[in-house]
């Protein structure tokens, strides 16, 4: 019997063999390219939206988060100090560094009042105030420094440019009121940050331009924040000196 014999004798006929075409392996999975290069585009979206979010929430927080922690941090700051000054205590240690005095600028409205706290590191200038080192303390023979953010972290001085010669600066420690008169504006003096000139007990200009009058005695204040108010190397400066010292009733009595 032949391959192609059937058991009854018959021949049989030829056998038609169907073959599957193969498909791509995304077509086999129901995916096509088109749509996965859509799912594609559509999560590189979202990182990016996310990401955009993100850089709007760190700017909204430098601008606005920071400003409301720094009042809060004022606030604890200048309570200790009156607390501390109550006690006797000239310097008075608080959780973001000692603090000595308050400061108050008639010219930026009655509500401020700045505490001043010694150095000028990040945590310092985010709760007021800097004091910098190795400068005078407040009402003492010498320069007087103060540093201060202009924009976020309370940004005390963001009002430094509107200062003109003749406004007050008060500063207020336990043992006196001192009251500092402003002999240069907010926007007389400019210098990059690398020069230290201005923290000198007689500060003199290199240059010959904006410096402290002949006339301003040895009791000095400057103040010192940026020149701009985005990030930049440069320094406003501005240069005062003591015209009344006003005693404690506590010191006075002393």
């Amino acid at each position: 019997m032949t391959q192609t014999d059937r058991p009854d004798g018959t021949d049989a006929a030829p056998r038609r063999v169907r073959r599957r075409r193969s498909r791509p392996a995304d077509a086999a999975a129901g995916k096509s390219p088109a749509s996965t290069g859509r799912r594609i585009t559509f999560w590189a979206g979202c990182g990016l939206i996310l990401a955009g979010l993100a850089v709007l929430g760190w700017v909204a927080w430098q601008f606005w988060g920071t400003n409301w922690q720094s009042g809060q941090r004022q606030d604890d700051v200048r309570r200790a100090l009156h607390s501390g000054w109550g006690e006797g205590q000239d310097v008075v240690r608080t959780d973001f560094g000692n603090a000595t005095a308050i400061v108050r600028i008639p010219k930026f409205g009655k509500d401020y009042a700045v505490p001043v706290l010694v150095g000028s590191s990040q945590e310092v200038l985010a709760a007021g105030l800097g004091h910098m080192a190795d400068t005078a303390e407040a009402g003492a023979v010498g320069n007087y420094v103060l540093a201060g953010h202009r924009v976020t972290h309370g940004e005390p001085f963001a009002d430094l440019p509107s200062l003109k010669p003749g406004d007050e600066v008060i500063v207020e420690t336990r043992a006196a009121t001192y009251t500092y008169v402003l002999d240069t504006g907010g926007e007389d003096l400019v210098i990059p940050f690398t020069q230290t000139w201005v923290l000198d007990p007689d500060p003199v200009n290199p240059a010959g331009g904006t410096q402290p009058p002949d006339d301003a005695g040895d009791h000095l204040i400057t103040l010192l924040t940026c020149s701009e108010i985005f990030h930049t190397d440069n320094r406003s400066v501005v240069f005062g000196h003591l015209v009344e010292t006003q005693p404690t009733a506590d010191s006075a009595a002393g």
